[in-house]
């Protein structure tokens, strides 16, 4: 016979359980893989959550060909803009050049000796309605060799550039900051299950923090603390539609709930995706792509 306690959750892979220390998570880009010359993420404004009417195309699918409804999350992703270009050697910044008025083109061409390339990017959040003015800088890694970053970044200087550039479909990874609740106790913060309304010094705590020996408490003891607000990863979500603005009207009548009207291109991922309404968020291409996620092809017949 099985009792009724409740099994700690919550992974102890994310240790410790804080406040994420950014809005717009960075990304170590040197294991991120692209085929080609280009940037190898984008950042995009969650818009929430919309169900897609599409035609299931995929090979090895059960609903092959028929109409189905998919969940999926619709991403805001204004132009972005390069705001400075750093040179890295041996894993620390070598050189960084802002680019302004009086900056040139030329003026990359004096560093040598450089392993890689990288450009921190500003996003165009004042384009959008979510009321936000100041661009969040976020550093963006480009594929290629080194002589090719460098073409790049120097032919794409003081130019805006589209999501539609960096993504026409496949995987990609999202990261992101969930929503926040605030200080939580380790029922809600780790699933416990509640105690006997009759037990002692109280009822939704666990029973015991540790043992006698070792006299100490380790962190594997579910207590009080940060619960949300944490960076986290959304391995391989398939792209179902990149959209241009103008091009398609996406938007329901009022606005989106929580974020309102979407005024610029945008990103339409299968599934969800972390953090809130609103909230900047890293779309990078796929870290460890999976072979039966990349098989899944679907196309977008309606949105609701």
């Amino acid at each position: 016979m099985t009792d009724n306690n409740g099994i700690r959750s919550g992974s102890l892979q994310f240790y410790p359980r804080v406040r994420a220390k950014k809005v717009v998570p960075r990304v170590n880009w040197s294991p991120v893989k692209r085929d080609g010359v280009g940037l190898m993420g984008f950042v995009g404004y969650k818009v929430g959550m919309i169900s897609v009417f599409a035609k299931d195309d995929g090979a090895d699918s059960m609903t092959k060909g028929k109409r189905i409804v998919v969940p999926a999350t619709l991403i805001e992703c204004p132009a972005m803009k390069i705001y400075s270009v750093r040179f890295y050697k041996k894993g620390r910044v070598s050189k960084e050049f802002l680019v302004g008025k009086k900056f040139k083109a030329e003026d990359l061409d004096s560093v040598e000796g450089f392993d890689d390339v990288r450009v921190i990017m500003g996003s165009g959040v004042g384009k959008t309605g979510i009321g936000k003015k100041k661009s969040d800088l976020v550093e963006v890694g480009v594929s290629g060799k080194e002589d090719e970053k460098l073409a790049f970044v120097k032919e794409n200087l003081g130019k805006e550039i589209s999501v539609g550039d960096v993504f026409s479909g496949g995987l990609v990874d999202v990261r992101g900051v969930t929503k926040g609740y605030g200080t939580s106790g380790p029922v809600k913060r780790f699933g416990i299950s509640l105690k006997s309304h009759k037990s002692e010094k109280g009822q939704r705590r666990p029973g015991s923090l540790a043992p006698w020996h070792p006299a100490r408490v380790t962190f594997r003891a579910p207590q009080a603390g940060q619960t949300g607000y944490h960076k986290r990863i959304s391995y391989n979500s398939l792209i179902l539609e990149v959209g241009k603005a103008g091009e398609k009207d996406v938007n329901r009548k009022g606005g989106f709930k929580n974020y309102g009207v979407l005024k610029n291109d945008y990103l339409i991922l299968k599934g969800s995706v972390p953090g809130p309404a609103k909230r900047g968020i890293v779309v990078s291409h796929a870290l460890r792509p999976t072979k039966y996620t990349a098989k899944q092809k679907f196309e977008v017949l309606e949105l609701r």
